[in-house]
């Protein structure tokens, strides 16, 4: 296999990267993540958009391990909260439930036909010398004040998909995939990889 089919992921989460494998399955691509590289560390994320975070991660990642990077940076944007929380949106509380409560407190005061919102997902690939693509995938929906379904993780119980009448919570993985900001912008960068990867030397 050649290095240029060597895919780090910039996160030690194992869950991550193991969708990205599967969406990369029969590529033949070798897709590891920080947790392959004790030396690595996880970038810090210190911009005020998704785009600019998932670049320094996958640029700062490509640059210290030698290797093709794909980092992202996703979030929550509520229209009535003019796109909070946005890139701080896994940082207004310490758990899911924490996050959930935050998010239906500063909604108080606002009429629940003005919940709608949208999640985000920006997908950046860079090789050490910079960066080579960057993918976009964005789900709209409304917020609802009472948390439904076991699936899922963040704001996933209070963000509700009218197309098809479930929380993303609700959903299987697999329907969620189909529809969700990231598995959107997964397929996208799915399509370009080939070219990309080889690109990337």
């Amino acid at each position: 296999m050649t290095t240029a089919r060597k895919l780090v992921v910039a996160t030690a989460n194992e869950g991550k990267r193991s969708e990205i494998a599967s969406v990369l399955d029969g590529l033949g691509a070798e897709v590891l993540s920080l947790a392959d590289f004790p030396e690595a560390r996880e970038v810090e994320e210190p911009y005020d958009t998704f785009l600019a975070n998932a670049t320094e991660k996958a640029t700062v990642t490509a640059r210290t391990l030698g290797l093709l990077a794909l980092a992202d940076d996703s979030g929550l944007q509520v229209d009535a909260l003019g796109g909070a929380p946005g890139v701080m949106s896994a940082r207004v509380g310490s758990s899911d439930p924490e996050r959930i409560a935050w998010l239906l407190q500063q909604l108080r005061d606002v009429p629940p036909d003005q919940w709608a919102a949208g999640f985000v997902c920006c997908l950046v690939l860079a090789s050490p010398e910079g960066v080579i693509g960057q993918w976009q995938g964005v789900v709209r929906g409304l917020i609802i004040d009472t948390p439904r379904g076991s699936q899922g993780f963040g704001y996933d119980p209070v963000f509700y998909y009218p197309p098809a009448g479930l929380t993303f919570a609700e959903m299987t993985r697999e329907q969620k995939g189909q529809v969700s900001h990231r598995g959107k912008a997964l397929r996208e960068f799915r399509r370009a990889f080939e070219v990309v990867a080889s690109s990337g030397g």
